[in-house]
């Protein structure tokens, strides 16, 4: 009779290792041990919100550094721009052209009212003759033509200019009238545009000066952009001298 063998008390190498795994006591020490082999062989994998913080951190320098270079070609340029904007003149400047065309009119407008009264003057007294007409005709040549001198002379020999100094004025050829306004002392400048210079693009310019002979010093005919760039500076003159007065007090 052939005896019966039992698998449970068999001694192979799987019963052994399944006995052994069973009868050993678990120890802490060396699953920690095991972790930290794991943790150490496996690789390490990036984040994407690092790679992506390291890209903008990138780009941003990036930018800088193009807004950097792209100021330090616009600066000089814009430095450039501002001397342009102001009026500085230190020759002395004529007139336009446009203004010969309203000292016209104006000398017309001076000269004939005083001619057509001495016209009606004489017409009134020595009646209609030829004499009277020929004398009356002679009134009005010589008016307008006294008022067209009058407005040659007065574009023709009138100049400005502007400085670092201050404003000034030059009119007439054989007697030569000047003035300089410095800029301490202007108060406050104005322009004055009547019909014919808004007509023309004209301007009058007047300076309203404190401790000088002449409370006010104009000039007319002056072409619109001039003035009006005129006033801007003198107006920024006066208001970076107020500031400093202010700040000395």
């Amino acid at each position: 009779m052939t005896p019966t063998t039992d698998p449970a008390s068999s001694d192979g190498p799987g019963n052994s290792e399944a006995s052994d795994r069973a009868g050993a006591p678990h120890d802490p020490s060396n699953a920690s041990r095991a972790s930290q082999a794991v943790n150490i062989d496996a690789p390490k994998i990036d984040s994407p919100t690092s790679d992506r913080r390291a890209s903008d951190d990138a780009n941003i320098d990036d930018d800088a550094s193009r807004i950097g270079d792209a100021f330090a070609d616009i600066a000089p340029r814009i430095a450039d721009m501002v001397v342009e904007e102001e009026p500085l003149q230190p020759d002395w400047q004529a007139l336009p052209a446009r203004a010969h065309t309203v000292f016209r009119y104006v000398g017309l407008l001076g000269t004939l009212p005083p001619a057509a009264i001495g016209a009606m003057v004489l017409y009134g007294r020595f009646g209609a003759h030829a004499t009277t007409w020929v004398a009356i005709g002679g009134i009005f040549a010589t008016a307008i033509a006294f008022g067209l001198w009058l407005a040659y002379r007065r574009y023709r020999y009138t100049f400005w200019k502007l400085d670092h100094d201050g404003f000034a004025v030059k009119r007439g050829r054989l007697w030569q009238w000047e003035t300089r306004v410095p800029t301490t002392r202007v108060q406050h400048l104005d322009l004055k545009r009547g019909p014919l210079e808004r007509a023309h693009g004209l301007a009058s310019v007047i300076l309203h000066t404190a401790g000088t002979r002449l409370s006010a010093v104009s000039v007319s005919g002056m072409d619109l952009h001039d003035a009006e760039r005129l006033r801007d500076y003198l107006t920024r003159q006066i208001d970076r001298q107020d500031g400093d007065d202010s700040d000395h007090a």
